[in-house]
């Protein structure tokens, strides 16, 4: 049994000196306690060398590492040739801790991003995030040096945009037209006022979960990020 799937259950405590080559859940060190994370890795002849890290949606309202558009992009950039990490944040699953409103948030994925650092020192680093995720990612994304970013649904006017420093590196919005959680026109207006532009993905017909268009963004993801992807892992 997948030992994340079982509630009652919790991942080993000794977090990895390699990243794992097998699908595996384990705990990291975290600012506010343990840190719940599954890695991934990528098919060995598809295999690229880099790593995404991905944020899931917001902790009190059913965000989690299992959530549907999170699985989803992570196995997009998967099949693109990335190795993949999901965490929960503080206070979701078993992360200890509890919400701190974005602040506690990012020193979770600071410290995912250590660990990942220290296991593949050589790699680049992607960030990816879905709604209130997307939100952690960008704020993180230029401090991390990150060599790319996704970005789904982000909460343009929900949470504090205008504060954040903006990454240079290549960078997806991926926006639902038809969002009922996120005002799509905002996301819109705000991604036209960036430099360097990020590349923009409208979806018409898509609501904020990805509704029977979960296939599609897979498909978007991967047709954007084609062109970013860093060189084939040595060995594979």
């Amino acid at each position: 049994m997948d030992p994340m799937s079982d509630p009652q259950s919790t991942p080993p405590s000794r977090p990895p000196a390699e990243f794992p080559q097998e699908a595996r859940e384990f705990a990291l060190p975290g600012p506010a306690g343990r840190l719940e994370v599954a890695t991934a890795a990528a098919a060995v002849e598809d295999a690229r060398a880099g790593t995404v890290i991905i944020c899931h949606p917001h902790p009190q309202h059913g965000g989690s590492l299992r959530n549907k558009v999170v699985t989803m992009l992570e196995r997009a950039l998967r099949e693109s040739g990335l190795d993949t990490v999901r965490f929960n944040f503080r206070g979701v699953g078993h992360s200890e801790g509890a919400y701190d409103e974005g602040d506690g948030e990012s020193g979770d994925l600071v410290a995912v991003a250590q660990w990942l650092r220290r296991v593949r020192p050589d790699d680049a680093l992607w960030l990816a995030g879905f709604s209130f995720g997307s939100y952690v990612a960008l704020r993180s994304a230029r401090s991390l040096a990150a060599q790319a970013l996704v970005t789904v649904a982000p909460p343009v006017g929900r949470w504090d945009f205008e504060g954040v420093a903006m990454p240079e590196c290549p960078w997806l919005v991926v926006q639902g037209e038809d969002d009922e959680v996120v005002d799509p026109q905002a996301v819109f207006e705000w991604a036209a006022t960036l430099q360097p532009q990020p590349t923009l993905v409208r979806m018409p017909e898509t609501g904020h979960f990805f509704h029977r268009r979960l296939m599609d963004l897979r498909g978007v993801v991967k047709n954007a990020v084609r062109g970013w992807l860093p060189p084939p892992r040595a060995g594979a």
